[in-house]
């Protein structure tokens, strides 16, 4: 079911003074919860992305913006490395630090001594899934992973389409995913749902996954053939599946990779490196204009403040506040430990008001 937020693309810096204290909030309100709950919980309730967007406002950075993801995740990270907790992991991040997510996790597994190997499969494949399987528009720049050592997870990405100047929120939770290419996310949040959506994983597009799957796994000259035939025809210029540069030339290594992989299904197939969206997008033209196959275009697709907004809306933030809940949490933190349950009792009841 689509969760929908505004959020535009926005430019610039976080003021280190604000970030400093998004970190040591942050550390406070998740060392509450790990005092109250599980991890298991913390992940939780990371995958929803109405809370999720509400933390980022209690933080103190704009509901309405791109920035709260990155900034927020980064936060989050930084808390919890200060913290040197053993319970939760976190790896990833904005540009490079997102790409460098697999060899950050394999660093924790082997500081912690636990296999991460299913992180790392998670990690890859859900930036794979949001970046080739689903190509609507928004090029994927963030990508932040958040796991118990159990092997519970949850991914939280967002892609940016530099033409509306719009970002989107993918995420992903462990918990509650059955099929890595079908209906996979826990949420995607945008505030624009676009008509014509090439989302090779909609519960509809069952048969054309196996199509192209099976096609794949054809010798790559019969679906250069095939190719040709789709470029000798008259297409209406908003065709649905873009057949604009494609090399037919860098096609063919790749499907001749495909072919000696052989991979046996659809997830196989889009994990297999160098496979990307062109690759995809040249077998699903083939399925879908030579042999027929119906294919669904469907896009898959509030808030609270506590300490105002980094831009100033709905209000600025007031330093000493915020600096005030910090050390509130911090008193009650201390406080419950040495038996004061009281306390943390009386923060839940304030959740309700």
């Amino acid at each position: 079911m689509p969760r929908i937020c505004e959020l535009p693309l926005h430019y610039g810096e976080t003021p280190r003074w604000l970030f400093s204290l998004m970190v040591k909030l942050g550390a406070k309100i998740i060392e509450l919860f790990l005092m109250e709950k599980s991890p298991s919980f913390l992940l939780e309730k990371l995958s929803d992305p109405f809370w999720f967007q509400a933390l980022g406002s209690v933080l103190g950075f704009d509901w309405h913006s791109s920035g709260l993801t990155t900034t927020l995740c980064a936060a989050l990270k930084q808390a919890i490395r200060e913290l040197s907790l053993k319970e939760i992991i976190i790896a990833g991040g904005k540009g490079k630090a997102g790409l460098n997510t697999p060899q950050e996790l394999d660093e924790i597994g082997y500081k912690l001594g636990i296999d991460v190997s299913s992180l790392i499969f998670a990690s890859k494949t859900t930036a794979k899934i949001d970046s080739v399987a689903l190509q609507d528009g928004y090029f994927l720049y963030h990508h932040t992973i958040f796991a118990t050592k159990d092997g519970e997870w949850v991914v939280i990405q967002q892609g940016m389409n530099t033409d509306t100047s719009l970002a989107r929120r993918y995420h992903w939770y462990s918990k509650e995913l059955k099929d890595y290419v079908c209906e996979p996310h826990k949420a995607v949040v945008s505030l624009k749902s676009h008509k014509k959506v090439l989302n090779l994983v909609a519960y509809e597009n069952e048969n054309i996954r196996k199509t192209i799957s099976e096609i794949a796994q054809r010798k790559p000259e019969k679906n250069l053939k095939d190719l040709y035939y789709i470029f000798s025809l008259k297409l209406p210029k908003e065709h649905p599946v873009r057949i604009e540069d494609l090399s037919l030339e860098r096609l063919h290594k790749k499907l001749k990779k495909i072919y000696e992989e052989k991979p046996k299904d659809f997830l196989s197939l889009i994990n297999l490196e160098g496979v990307g969206e062109k690759t995809i997008r040249a077998l699903t033209l083939i399925s879908h204009l030579v042999y027929k196959e119906n294919i669904s275009f469907r896009d898959v697709r509030i808030f609270s403040y506590a300490h105002g907004g980094k831009d100033g809306h709905p209000y600025p933030i007031v330093k000493k506040d915020y600096e005030l809940t910090i050390s509130l949490l911090e008193k009650a933190i201390k406080e419950s430990k040495i038996g004061r349950e009281e306390k943390i009792s009386c923060l839940k009841r304030l959740s309700t008001i």
